[in-house]
């Protein structure tokens, strides 16, 4: 854990076989990271591009794609969980999670049912599923957490989608405590979509994402539900507009994790900008909309876009991989 006097957490959100066994231990032993998360886009560039991956794809030769993809997905997860057990044992989070098929995000039965073989064939109490925020996927997540899975909701851009899923979290909750949970929040891409306009129409750039992240904080630590937390993701820097580690030093708040790829991580640390930044108030909050409504910027819009972007996007990066494993 980075932070541990304020629960604030990093995790690696890059897996892959070779540093697995490599730079992933020297980092949780370094007290920079205490946990991972993967998503099919991840795991598409290791698998395709990684020849670690080449001994175990040849033994399944004769499998299906998504049969392929489960057994070389699954073993890196079992692997991650595996190095990172004794940090969840003594409860400084030490999670790994794995993303049901995204092809499932509209079937809330199927997600459930896949959530619950992924977890089978890992057999590790440090796993985390992780489910798409969309309708189906919260009742799936209720259904999910009240069977005691801990549960990585993922793909949130609005208040709207966090509350919903906060519900379903607290139903779930009212029937079982026992699991573990966190909001992926996503954060750099509002920005990387809107800076252009906003610098057109005279506001700051390099901020709406963090004013909805901070929104949203507000809304999951309002609620206290058991063994919840957010979780910022999406916060790597693509272009030089801002510095590497902006959105992890934007992003320091109590009980809270930010994921980010290794190279941000560094950046990070060597920057030395350890800094609470949140909570902010809900009032700077809402000013701050109220200023984006006031020129013309539909949030609602944008939520709508990157939510179909998000999920456009793994779905094609896993069909992608079934592809290239066909």
């Amino acid at each position: 854990m980075y932070l541990k006097d304020i629960e604030f957490s990093l995790w690696s959100d890059f897996i892959e076989r070779e540093f697995l066994e490599g730079e992933f231990q020297k980092l949780i032993d370094q007290g920079i990271i205490n946990g991972a998360t993967s998503n099919p886009a991840i795991f598409k560039e290791a698998i395709l591009n990684s020849p670690a991956y080449r001994q175990q794809l040849a033994q399944l030769h004769d499998r299906d794609p998504k049969t392929k993809y489960e057994a070389l997905a699954t073993t890196d997860i079992k692997r991650a969980a595996q190095i990172l057990l004794p940090l969840f044992q003594k409860g400084d989070d030490g999670f790994v999670s794995i993303e049901v098929d995204p092809r499932l995000k509209d079937d809330a039965d199927g997600t459930v049912e896949e959530a619950k073989r992924l977890l089978a064939m890992i057999d590790m109490p440090n796993v985390m599923i992780k489910v798409p925020v969309t309708p189906a996927g919260c009742a799936a997540i209720e259904r999910l957490i009240a069977d005691g899975v801990n549960v990585n909701a993922t793909l949130i851009f609005s208040p709207n989608q966090a509350d919903e899923c906060l519900d379903a979290m607290e139903a779930g909750f009212k029937k079982c405590q026992d699991s573990h949970s966190v909001l992926s929040i996503f954060v750099s891409r509002f920005d990387r979509k809107l800076d252009p306009l906003m610098e057109a129409k005279g506001l700051p750039k390099g901020r709406v994402g963090i004013m909805n992240a901070a929104k949203i904080y507000n809304m999951i630590k309002k609620r206290s539900l058991p063994n919840t937390k957010a979780l910022f993701a999406s916060t790597g820097v693509k272009g030089g507009d801002y510095p590497p580690h902006y959105y992890i030093s934007e992003l320091i708040a109590p009980h809270s994790v930010n994921t980010a790829p290794i190279h941000t991580i560094k950046a990070f640390v060597e920057s030395g900008d350890n800094r609470i930044k949140l909570p902010y108030k809900n009032e700077e909050i809402e000013r701050f909309f109220a200023e984006l409504k006031a020129n013309g910027i539909d949030m609602k819009k944008v939520y709508d876009e990157l939510l179909h972007e998000g999920l456009e996007a793994f779905v094609e990066a896993f069909e992608q991989i079934l592809k290239e494993l066909q």
